[in-house]
């Protein structure tokens, strides 16, 4: 053979050998993952191919799916009361990632779940019929705190502290999901949901920690009657009005400068949000004392799935002890979601045990057999002894009945509350944040809650701005709703 002829039939010889390896690897190695790219558009043909399974609330499905037209993409996503539920649902969109429990259990809702093949399905490759999220909302306390929340920039989640349902979880404002659903629309929408400075894709239950203010005070008393600093609610307790943060000439000042805080035991401390008590806890505790508590509750733990993932609430560390000071009323660099406060009331309101807060009971087949069932699986903790959330109960019944969070009241339902004022900004130069976290139990059929309500902007005067007058309101509505 003619030497060049056969030096081009090498080279021919590698080229093909060459094409076939990349093929191959092609085949098995980066098949999965090309298949799995979000630019594969193969893949948003296949899920849109058919309806969805739907996320449901109290028997009801809250999505759907509907026919679209002049489009390879076969249907879309649709949603009923979407401004109510998006804190809940999300969005499961033709244009953009899925969030929320639509991005979490995409692969039950689009029938890829391993869990719902059939025999026939694995041997033909046939995708399986979609699956179904059942939430654990109830639909009457979701709809009372949206209403009361009303044009407020704000959040709110109740509880069951029995079971750790999540009851509620709303965020406002709100956006429509289904603005979102369509990839010939959805553009447009993003666009000025994300140019909107009230931020209303912000999921602000679970995912917006703000300082808590003095609903933190729950935490700081928990601590001293669990370190036996005091021995009840109503031992008196060393605190000078005013009280001079350690190491400073500032000092801690109470907002009713006529309340009876010198000296003031935790019942009336409580009562009257008095913050030269709970600073001076804070500093004769120590932070480390704090910390540990506020970690008991769910603080400091960046893991917190309901399924969906909340934010960490934070309490710092490397103080010195005017800053341990300041973070005994909940202000310096603590923060906390609405999701935490509720577990701090939930937590006393079942006799110190905190049962892990979920907001999907169970997920399912097309046919309605249970794949996986998260009541069952709830865990549930002991953070304070029995008697500690005894008293601190006591405690909170007469911050509503004769203090701070009068406005939580309802008849023929026992209530215990913490309001909370929140500075924001320097020198509180901006509109403080409101706060109230309570719990309340029927007298009658004895069914429980938990809430905790946080305002972050309001069109009151700012002298209006306040736990009692702002965030109390919402959680009344709340609880009445859960209880009745």
């Amino acid at each position: 053979m003619n030497k060049t002829i056969r030096r081009a039939s090498v080279f021919s010889l590698l080229l093909v050998l060459a094409l076939l390896v990349r093929a191959t690897w092609l085949q098995y190695y980066d098949g999965q993952a090309l298949a799995d790219d979000n630019d594969n558009r193969r893949n948003a043909i296949a899920t849109y191919s058919r309806p969805l399974g739907n996320i449901i609330v109290a028997g009801d499905a809250i999505t759907g799916s509907a026919r679209t037209k002049g489009s390879d993409l076969a249907y879309k996503r649709t949603y009923e009361d979407g401004e109510l539920y998006a804190a809940v649902t999300g969005y499961a969109s033709q244009a953009y990632a899925p969030t929320q429990l639509e991005g979490i259990y995409k692969d039950l809702l689009n029938g890829t779940d391993n869990r719902l093949k059939t025999v026939m399905d694995t041997v033909t490759g046939r995708r399986a019929d979609p699956g179904n999220v059942l939430t654990t909302i109830d639909p009457a306390v979701q709809k009372a705190a949206y209403r009361a929340l009303g044009d407020n920039k704000g959040a709110a989640v109740a509880i069951d502290p029995k079971t750790g349902r999540i009851l509620a979880s709303v965020s406002t404002p709100s956006y429509d999901p289904s603005s979102l659903t369509d990839a010939n629309t959805a553009g447009k929408a993003w666009k000025s949901l994300n140019a909107d400075e009230d931020k209303p894709l912000t999921n602000r239950a679970l995912r917006q920690p703000l300082p808590p203010g003095s609903t933190f005070k729950l935490v700081v008393a928990a601590a001293a009657l669990e370190d036996g600093l005091y021995a009840n609610v109503d031992q008196h307790t060393r605190s000078p009005d005013p009280y001079t943060l350690p190491g400073t000439v500032r000092p801690l000042e109470n907002e009713n400068k006529s309340a009876p805080c010198e000296n003031a035991s935790i019942r009336v401390a409580l009562q009257y949000s008095c913050n030269n008590v709970f600073g001076k806890m804070a500093v004769d505790l120590g932070q480390d004392k704090v910390k540990a508590m506020a970690e008991r509750f769910g603080f400091n733990d960046d893991e917190r799935d309901v399924p969906v993932r909340a934010y960490a609430s934070v309490y710092p560390s490397g103080m010195d002890k005017a800053q341990t000071a300041l973070t005994g009323i909940g202000q310096f660099d603590v923060t906390a979601t609405p999701l935490q406060m509720a577990m701090v009331s939930a937590t006393i309101a079942n006799g110190g045990k905190l049962v892990s807060p979920h907001m999907v009971s169970q997920i399912t087949d097309s046919g309605g057999d249970v794949l996986q069932d998260y009541d069952d699986a709830a865990d549930t903790e002991e953070v304070i002894s029995s008697s500690t959330a005894e008293q601190l109960q006591s405690a909170m019944r007469t911050v509503v009945k004769d203090g701070t969070g009068t406005n939580a009241l309802i008849d023929g339902v026992t209530v215990g509350g913490k309001t909370g004022t929140a500075q924001h900004g320097e020198n509180n130069s901006k509109t403080p944040y409101a706060w109230f976290t309570s719990y309340a139990k029927s007298d009658g059929n004895g069914k429980e809650v938990a809430v905790a309500v946080m305002v972050e902007q309001s069109d009151a005067a700012r002298s209006e701005v306040s736990g009692n007058g702002l965030a109390a309101p919402v959680a009344r509505a709340m609880m009445q709703a859960a209880v009745k």
